[in-house]
């Protein structure tokens, strides 16, 4: 049981601790999954090899320390690892570095079932009966690891504290062995484990992802959708918040008020765009700051935003008041869906990772925003994007997507990478008010004139509707976050 839970633990944290590096595409996901199954083939294969050869329990424990031994490894060696092998492409990299890492913890806690079967089964008349008790064991420990990890660990600890305490119940059930039935080996395992356990303690005190000189680490915490950081500037005039290395917002504290374009932007297209603007819903609330501009104005807003962790944040530090609008956690494609109430606008700001969620990028995702909206109601959207021919095919699909819900869609593009979409079922959708640039940072004006009048049209030939069913994007558009991805990771790379 205690195998099968730390299994399951490596496997999910194991992607954890490379997002910060690699991201959290698929891609990802795909290489923790297959050198998860390819460990445990190579283990369950293994063990059952020995157990045929020499069915002696050192051997096995044995095993099992050596895993413990190298999980604390991985938290020393996690960092270094994830860089090096940024120089990949990102399906290939994260492969690798989730083979270098995680592959022999996997396989050598694999061999438990099958030398167990051989040393627990009586007879050969017993041996289905062990087989089924062993499975059946190894796999509610499964479900367990998976329900702790999911539901408690990664939002109560830092992932290297979960993997340093994974590796100390392995390492306990290791010592406890020899020490009753193993007495003259346990002196080398206990030390062993020490020595492990200390540097897998050093490796949890170096912080991941450290910030830059001259800046101050305000807020940093683990939760279920990546590593949360707030950071400032020495002498206190930007306060950057950080979601797994993605800069989600910049924040002038002594004003009150986003340096970031994006947040401008949205709430200026929502005012320039929609015929009367009395209650609105955010999907994505960030650090509430377009949701909060909303409110003070006395409209109505809902906000859906799928990470709790959040919340707290950014009432400590983005001035964000939670009893100002209506807040529902969860996800913003079930909110959509079943909410049952329409509104003059509908802003969509999600990202997961360095990119928006696809789920609410298809064709009946958005089917299920236009119902949201009344008529003349405008959908405003921020992503990023590339325009570069070879490399559109995500602005392509999303125009081409949109327009089979929508009879009218505008593309403003920032030059930053940030693209804006608006979009109304109405047949001409034009700008009905002259943008307000008071709540604008002077350094920001002209930006926000520019991206009011550039408008943009990607070359609709090279996309395609997006539907739950065929939702390529995420491949497709792989080439594009693996560069940001990389981009933020090697910025923020300690020197």
């Amino acid at each position: 049981m205690i195998t099968g839970a730390a299994i399951m633990i490596v496997e999910i944290l194991g992607a954890k601790m490379l997002a910060p590096y690699v991201g959290t595409s698929h891609f990802v996901w795909t290489a923790q999954i297959a050198v998860a199954l390819i460990g445990l083939a190579s283990g369950y294969a293994l063990g059952g090899w020995l157990a045929d050869r020499s069915p002696r329990l050192t051997w096995i424990y044995g095993a099992i320390l050596g895993a413990a031994v190298w999980l604390c490894g991985t938290v020393l060696v996690c960092e270094p690892v994830a860089y090096a092998c940024l120089r990949f492409k990102v399906a290939a990299g994260s492969l690798l570095a989730a083979l270098i890492l995680y592959f022999t913890p996997l396989a050598l806690l694999a061999m438990v079932g099958p030398f167990f079967v051989r040393v627990v089964a009586p007879s050969l008349t017993a041996v289905g009966t062990t087989v089924g008790r062993l499975t059946a064991l190894s796999t509610l420990g499964s479900v367990l690891g998976t329900l702790l990890i999911g539901y408690v660990l990664i939002p109560l600890l830092p992932n290297s504290v979960t993997i340093l305490v994974t590796a100390g119940l392995l390492g306990a059930v290791t010592a406890a062995y020899f020490l009753l039935w193993e007495r003259k080996q346990a002196a080398p395992v206990i030390v062993s484990l020490l020595l492990a356990g200390f540097g897998g303690w050093i490796g949890t005190l170096r912080p991941v992802l450290a910030q830059p000189a001259g800046w101050n680490e305000l807020y940093r915490a683990n939760s279920n959708f990546g590593l949360l950081q707030v950071v400032e500037d020495v002498r206190g005039q930007q306060r950057f918040y950080l979601n797994d290395l993605l800069t989600q917002n910049t924040y002038d504290p002594a004003a009150g008020r986003s340096q970031s374009l994006f947040t401008h932007m949205l709430y200026g297209l929502a005012h320039a765009y929609t015929p009367q603007l009395r209650d609105a819903l955010c999907i994505g609330l960030g650090v509430g700051v377009v949701p909060m501009q909303l409110a003070r104005e006395g409209i109505q807003v809902d906000a859906v935003e799928i990470n709790p962790d959040v919340v707290p944040l950014a009432q400590e530090f983005f001035g964000f008041e939670p009893e100002r609008l209506n807040l529902t956690i969860g996800d913003g494609r079930h909110f959509v869906g079943t909410v049952g109430k329409q509104y003059d606008t509908i802003i969509l700001d999600a990202f997961l990772g360095e990119s928006p969620p696809s789920h609410l990028m298809t064709r009946e995702a958005l089917g299920a925003m236009r119902r949201c909206l009344r008529p003349g109601g405008t959908l405003v959207m921020n992503t990023f994007g590339d325009f570069t021919p070879g490399r559109d095919f995500f602005l392509a699909s999303l125009l081409l997507t949109l327009e089979t819900q929508f009879q009218s869609v505008k593309v403003h593009d920032g030059a930053t990478g940030n693209v804006f979409f608006v979009a109304a079922d109405q047949p001409e959708l034009r700008l009905l008010r002259t943008p307000s640039l008071e709540s604008v940072p002077i350094e920001l004006q002209d930006q926000v004139r520019y991206t009011f009048d550039n408008l943009r049209e990607p070359q609709r030939w090279r996309g395609r509707v997006l539907t739950d069913d065929y939702n390529p994007v995420d491949v497709r558009d792989a080439v594009n976050r693996e560069a940001l991805r990389r981009r933020l990771a090697l910025h923020s790379r300690p020197s």
